[in-house]
């Protein structure tokens, strides 16, 4: 489980494709990271196989790879990185499974005063559990639904620390984004689809 609150970021240095899905390692200022350890890259939760020095070594299965965007990641590609929560932590941002619900792309930028204002087309599946002011990660980072202007977008706005802290302030249109929409939202539309559907 994390919060959105992106603690560093990292750097991937090697990309190798294997018979069981991908390899890939990150170049992070994380110090003492334990095997196991969960890792969200980009909002991907993924299982520390190997930590040597700030290198982090992890292995994505297909299912993961068809559902991110990982497979498309490559050397010098920098990722927004967070551990995992512990109990007893502050939680900053809203409740992140790690868990990507769904491929986005950015359709617009602007900056508006001190904020920067992201259109992002959304797919229905992260549409239909969205609210404005209600939360959604974007590339692991916890935001607040700014506004939903048209069908299919959802809009986000960025604070000046956001937009130098994480990868998102390099974003731009036509760009890909991993987006995992609010848990409750999901679990809610979860519980209320048998009586939508009359039964």
């Amino acid at each position: 489980m994390f919060t959105g609150i992106v603690s560093a970021v990292g750097t991937v240095r090697t990309v190798r494709p294997t018979d069981s899905g991908l390899a890939l390692s990150i170049a992070t200022p994380y110090k003492r990271v334990a095997r196991g350890e969960s890792i969200s890259v980009d909002g991907v939760c993924l299982t520390v196989e190997r930590a040597v020095g700030g290198t982090l070594s992890f292995h994505a299965i297909p299912t993961t790879l068809e559902r991110t965007l990982l497979g498309e990641f490559g050397p010098k590609r920098k990722v927004n990185l967070e551990r995992a929560v512990r109990a007893g932590d502050r939680l900053g941002g809203h409740l992140v499974q790690g868990h990507v619900d769904g491929v986005g792309r950015v359709r617009s930028r602007r900056e508006e005063g001190s904020a920067w204002l992201f259109d992002i087309e959304v797919p229905p599946e992260v549409e239909r559990v969205s609210v404005p002011l209600g939360s959604i990660a974007v590339n692991g980072v916890s935001l607040t639904v700014n506004a939903m202007p048209g069908p299919g977008i959802i809009q986000i706005s960025l604070i000046p620390f956001t937009f130098q802290h994480t990868t998102l302030g390099q974003l731009g249109p036509g760009d890909r984004v991993h987006l995992e929409a609010d848990a409750i939202g999901k679990y809610v539309a979860a519980l209320l689809e048998p009586r939508r559907r009359g039964k």
